[in-house]
């Protein structure tokens, strides 16, 4: 099933209409590349603070052996992804790790984001995760403000190691419980 959705691009005269994926799926190899695209092309709003992409295709690739990417396809590739690694542990609980939540730039504020988190979501707690967690860099406070407004919660921070920095900056660690699931 697909969505016709309406937006409004950077000038008022700029309408476009575009089909959107009702459903995420998962990602395969095959999918690495474009992936690998999009995250760069929605990281791109990062240059304020760090220069480069983001990711590449390896990396993806060495991503899909360890945990699942969740994809939504628009009309001209993908609109959106999300990695999951449902495989971290502490203290008796088991949590995911959520990241590289990408939306293509001329799709964003549809909701994309909103989908593929409660997606992730679902997912974790379908394999058995107490929590969601994720960290989201200082300098990207609209983030902080979005991800506090899905119910995320600040829980520490660490240090932003990735990549160089123009600006000071550190990851803001996040964890939101999730449902419990029928057995």
């Amino acid at each position: 099933m697909n969505i016709a959705v309406t937006s409004v691009g950077l000038s008022a005269t700029s309408v476009r209409s575009a089909t959107i994926s009702a459903s995420a799926r998962r990602a395969s190899i095959n999918d690495a590349a474009a992936i690998a695209d999009l995250v760069n092309r929605a990281y791109r709003a990062e240059i304020f603070f760090v220069d480069g992409n983001r990711t590449s295709a390896a990396e993806i690739e060495a991503l899909l052996g360890t945990g699942e990417f969740l994809v939504i396809d628009g009309p001209h590739g993908l609109a959106g992804a999300i990695y999951v690694d449902a495989s971290g542990y502490d203290n008796g609980s088991k949590h995911s790790k959520i990241s590289m939540v990408s939306v293509d730039p001329d799709m964003q504020r549809l909701g994309i984001g909103r989908r593929l988190i409660a997606i992730a979501e679902a997912l974790s707690s379908a394999l058995g995760c107490d929590t969601a967690r994720l960290d989201v860099v200082s300098a990207r406070e609209e983030l902080l403000r979005w991800y506090k407004g899905l119910g995320y919660r600040e829980i520490g921070a660490a240090p932003y190691l990735h990549r160089p920095t123009k600006v000071p900056c550190h990851f803001v660690l996040f964890e939101k419980p999730l449902p419990l699931r029928d057995n």
